[in-house]
């Protein structure tokens, strides 16, 4: 689906006191439980770069914002308006140029595509909308601003957890789950063993310069070995 989609009526959403009275009484599921609305500015006016089709200038000029915690919603006093999923906010800031204050959004039009971007596609430029929003009064920026912040880190982009399992990928041995052999006086390393230990040493990242500690096993084993031999002869 697109960044912004139109609507023309409100999403259901409860207020903070409505939201602790509902938790407070225990419900069924609370995944039933409604979105809560963290903020709403009336008179205010928005922009949409590229123009949003079937969103007329009329419709952006005047209108009220609702900060929900499942999206952010936008309703012109025609009744024409639009929502967009926290996802697709990459960049929200307060600005302070030339033309006035306001809050400036980017927006990412290829957000919930299907299997989103292809690897042709990582080095191309995104498909981006910007979005201005002029409060009428100036002095509620920094709380949209919040509001927004607050919103969005309830849903954080899938595309970062993937790159944070990418992250976890490297092996950091001081806090491994992975059983280390230590070898003692009735225990000893193969021939075989010993070649798949330098084996596994050439091949594991050692982010924290651990493997002169696995060398040293190594080098034990060999000793204990060579005097296990000198005893029998």
């Amino acid at each position: 689906m697109p960044a912004v989609n139109p609507i023309t009526s409100l999403p259901h959403f409860i207020t903070k006191d409505e939201h602790t009275t509902l938790v407070g009484s225990t419900p069924n599921s609370f995944n039933d439980i409604p979105p809560v609305i963290r903020h709403k500015e009336e008179n205010v006016s928005i922009s949409l770069d590229p123009p949003l089709e079937g969103f007329q200038n009329s419709d952006s000029a005047q209108g009220t914002l609702y900060i929900l915690t499942s999206v952010l919603v936008f309703m012109g006093t025609g009744g024409t308006g639009f929502q967009i999923e926290y996802p697709a906010i990459t960049l929200h800031a307060v600005s302070r140029g030339e033309s006035g204050a306001s809050i400036y959004c980017q927006l990412d039009e290829s957000f919930g595509t299907e299997n989103g971007t292809t690897a042709a596609d990582e080095d191309a430029i995104p498909d981006m909308r910007e979005l201005t929003i002029v409060p009428q009064n100036p002095s509620s920026l920094e709380e949209i601003f919040e509001a927004l912040s607050q919103c969005a880190a309830l849903h954080p982009d899938p595309q970062d957890d993937e790159d944070d399992l990418d992250e976890d990928a490297f092996v950091d041995l001081n806090g491994s789950t992975f059983e280390t052999f230590n070898g003692d006086e009735n225990e000893e390393l193969s021939e075989v063993g010993r070649a798949a230990l330098a084996h596994l040493e050439s091949i594991i990242y050692d982010p924290h310069n651990l493997q002169p500690e696995l060398e040293d096993e190594t080098e034990n084993a060999d000793a204990i070995e060579d005097a296990e031999e000198a005893h029998k002869k």
